[in-house]
């Protein structure tokens, strides 16, 4: 829904700021959707200001639609990372057919989707495609992409929908919030919390009931009466937080609570500050995300993609924006840990 000045403070939720656009005789909503789905609005002033009003704010609740292998992946300990939308933009999508646009690894849709639903850490988590936001993207050729072509204008390719997207920062991973959730759609318009993540077990607790049992049966490695699954790191980020001068593993439960990782309740305390810890490289001059590595490989991940870098590492795309290479650990430069401070 587009609303315009008052209206736009009424009934809202102050986490979840509605996309609104100052529409009138000469602006309709039609154009505004024209507007999205042309490339050469990538730097128009008028709607950059349209975007910006779909704003991420800590604890707006964040989802990407998932495959069967990526919900897999993901129940195995996978992180949040690349294309990702607010919740509240897509919630009139219920249908696994209409979801399957919003899937970045391109698969057709098989009769069920899937998402993982998180809350956000911080808004610097997240960019908008936009203007000169991941800028190379659009100008990736066809051959070298997965799902659909990236407009640069912040909004989803659709003929119907005007739908804001985002994208992690750099594409990197973010550490798993508490109470985050794997869902699916089974196309009879219900919208099932299969599991919910249980931070300081590490696992994912089961939630659906004999009655949807049935939608883990289509998932690679799942056994649908497990009822906890515990999660490897197979992420590349974590959390630290402080309490006076000592460091700790941290826990965000986003909009208010950040504690220290502890088993045992009477010791998550809250932490004094807060930061997002990853490993960062150049390679062959291009930076990239470390997301694994031994002695000998590491496995990158590109933070700004474009088609000169993409070459330059010879990456490949492994879903919609996300390109993965495989490097001599010896031939990485400036390799580092990046330590990114949220304010509490």
């Amino acid at each position: 829904m587009t609303v315009t000045g008052e209206e736009a403070d009424v009934g809202t939720d102050p986490l979840e700021p509605p996309l609104t656009a100052p529409l009138r005789r000469d602006l309709t909503w039609a154009r505004v959707q024209e507007m999205s789905q042309s490339v050469g609005h990538h730097n128009d002033s008028l709607l950059q200001r349209i975007r910006a009003t779909a704003a991420v704010r800590r604890g707006t609740r964040m989802i990407k639609v998932l495959s069967a292998a990526q919900f897999a992946g993901h129940l195995a300990g996978w992180l949040p990372y690349g294309f990702c939308f607010r919740a509240c933009d897509i919630a009139h999508l219920r249908m696994p057919d209409e979801l399957a646009l919003l899937r970045a690894d391109g698969t057709p849709d098989d009769g069920v989707a899937y998402a993982l639903r998180w809350r956000a850490t911080d808004p610097q988590d997240f960019e908008i495609p936009m203007g000169g936001v991941q800028a190379g993207l659009p100008a990736v050729p066809a051959h070298s992409r997965i799902g659909p072509m990236v407009l640069g204008t912040g909004f989803v390719p659709s003929t119907d929908d005007l739908i804001p997207e985002f994208v992690t920062a750099g594409f990197a991973d973010l550490p798993m919030p508490a109470n985050a959730q794997l869902l699916a759609y089974p196309g009879t318009g219900d919208e099932v919390v299969l599991y919910t993540y249980q931070p300081e077990q590490h696992g994912w607790l089961r939630l659906a009931g004999p009655r949807w049992r049935h939608l883990l049966e289509g998932i690679p490695g799942v056994s649908p009466d497990r009822e906890y699954v515990p999660c490897t790191d197979a992420g590349s980020a974590r959390l630290v937080g402080r309490i006076n001068e000592q460091e700790y593993q941290a826990v965000a439960d986003p909009p208010e609570e950040f504690r220290i990782k502890a088993l045992t309740r009477a010791a998550r305390y809250p932490v004094q500050s807060l930061a997002r810890r990853a490993e960062q490289a150049l390679w062959r001059g291009v930076p990239v995300w470390v997301l694994q590595r031994d002695d000998s490989w590491a496995r990158l991940r590109l933070i700004r993609p474009d088609a000169d870098a993409i070459s330059t590492v010879g990456a490949r795309c492994y879903e919609r924006g996300v390109y993965e290479a495989w490097a001599p650990v010896r031939e990485l430069a400036d390799h580092h840990i990046s330590e990114l401070p949220y304010v509490l």
